[in-house]
């Protein structure tokens, strides 16, 4: 395990030596500079979880030096020396980014416990930052799969967004289309990336729960108000806040909602208080807004000002070839979930996916190849994976559907028959495979089991599953 890097920068000679004693008793690998530039030149080499910077240096000003060190590392852990009578200036350090200052002469046991503390930080604000870098990485432009035309005006639209002061967005399509992952994008990819991304579904909550989780409120507001608690508005300062479904959102939140994107401004639950915010809002809905603001259910004026730039998601049916494209990227990342190999669509699940309807529109398309990988262990997935919901849709494939069209004859007809007849074909087409010519007769794989014992046809097929 490698040890934690500590450097001491000052121009004592016997005060550094007994800082470096100290420290690498203690664990720490220690690396000691005289002068500033000598110290910048060892932070670029070697760069420490810790720098102890005393304040004043026979060259630089360790002032000048810290502001050289947070300008190449802004999560750079600094601690300042100061000896009696630079307190201010110890703070006007801290104001510039040093995490404490320490006085001359100081306490050794003292020194390590802040030291420890100032090492759990640093880890704490490189994971963040990890996690922020790896969050801009997921939700990049490339994150949004597609190349039609429809994608493809989209795109350039959420480029212009996200790199806009725009502070109000509407994203609108069916269910399933996207939208969550648009307001990521236009988040992730913007000024705001590094503040929060705090999201809400206003279908979820009951009016009262969705206004303490917006707006927050005072302790004593109402019954079980036994703290104060700040709302999503508040805690997303400096970032966006995402209202899913807010077409649902009742008419007494839209009037309070839209206060706040007019005056950047609301008040806890209880409070007195104005308090001031720059949050980006980004909305999104698969009603249109539009007529329910005919039907008086959703507020005119907040529609408005929420469609100041407004965003349509096509839905996958009006995406042509995207289907393919998204099966593919879908494909991928759950063979390297699920550790399979399935190299893509058979042509003919290829047709079926450009036919289909998609009522689910992407969601649905993801669940489909996430089921099938999961149950099938395939190279390709072909129309026989597929569930038989898939085939209710409004584009069935006329290969799935047979349609009988022929007269009763005048004697009538066993209608077992006619069933032993299509157990016996669904097992030949399908090769004797029970689970696959369950799926031809869109059965599930005990009830064409129990239909294949009930006319003796199990025996001959005891070798196949």
């Amino acid at each position: 395990m490698l040890r934690p890097k500590v450097l001491i920068v000052d121009d004592e000679r016997l005060l550094r030596w007994s800082l470096q004693q100290n420290l690498a008793r203690e664990g720490y690998a220690v690396f000691t500079a005289e002068t500033g530039s000598e110290a910048l030149e060892l932070f670029r080499e070697e760069l420490p979880d810790i720098t102890l910077l005393d304040i004043h240096l026979p060259d630089i000003s360790g002032i000048k030096v810290l502001q050289y060190i947070k300008e190449f590392d802004k999560d750079a852990i600094v601690l300042m020396i100061t000896a009696y009578g630079d307190i201010q200036t110890a703070v006007e350090c801290i104001k510039l980014g040093a995490y404490d200052f320490i006085e001359k002469p100081f306490n050794m046991e003292k020194l390590n416990l802040i030291i420890r503390k100032a090492l759990e930080t640093s880890s704490l604000r490189r994971e963040v930052s990890q996690l922020k870098e790896n969050l801009s990485q997921q939700y990049g432009f490339d994150s949004i799969i597609g190349s039609s035309p429809p994608m493809k005006q989209l795109f350039e639209m959420i480029k212009k967004i996200a790199l806009s002061d725009a502070t109000t967005i509407l994203i609108q399509g069916e269910s399933g289309t996207g939208k969550d992952l648009v307001a990521r994008v236009i988040h992730y990819q913007s000024k705001r990336a590094s503040k929060p991304f705090l999201e809400i579904n206003c279908t979820a909550l009951p009016e009262t729960l969705i206004e303490s989780e917006l707006f927050g409120y005072e302790k004593g507001a109402f019954t079980d108000a036994k703290t104060m608690k700040r709302g999503l508005f508040e805690m997303a300062d400096g970032g966006s806040i995402f209202l899913d479904e807010i077409g649902d959102m009742k008419l007494h939140t839209q009037a309070k909602l839209l206060k706040v994107i007019e005056t950047k401004t609301f008040k806890r639950i209880g409070g007195v208080k104005d308090i001031s915010v720059d949050v980006r809002v980004i909305a999104a809905t698969n009603k249109d807004l539009k007529e329910e603001t005919k039907r008086g259910n959703f507020r005119e004026d907040l529609y408005f000002r929420l469609k100041v730039i407004p965003l349509y998601l096509p839905p996958l049916r009006e995406r042509g070839r995207d289907v393919l494209l998204l099966a593919k990227y879908f494909i991928d990342q759950y063979n390297r979930e699920f550790r399979k190999n399935v190299k893509g669509l058979s042509p003919e699940t290829e047709r079926l996916f450009l036919e289909y309807h998609w009522p689910g529109n992407v969601r649905e398309l993801k669940n489909i190849i996430e089921r099938v990988m999961i149950l099938e262990n395939t190279e390709y997935i072909r129309p026989e994976h597929l569930p038989r919901e898939f085939f209710k849709g409004e584009s069935v494939s006329e290969s799935r559907s047979v349609l009988f069209d022929f007269d009763l004859p005048p004697g009538g007809i066993d209608i077992e028959e006619v069933e032993k007849s299509l157990i016996k074909k669904a097992l030949e087409k399908a090769k004797g495979n029970q689970s696959k010519a369950a799926r031809l007769l869109n059965l599930s794989r005990d009830a064409f089991r129990y239909r294949m014992m009930k006319y003796g046809l199990l025996e001959k097929n005891s070798n196949v599953v």
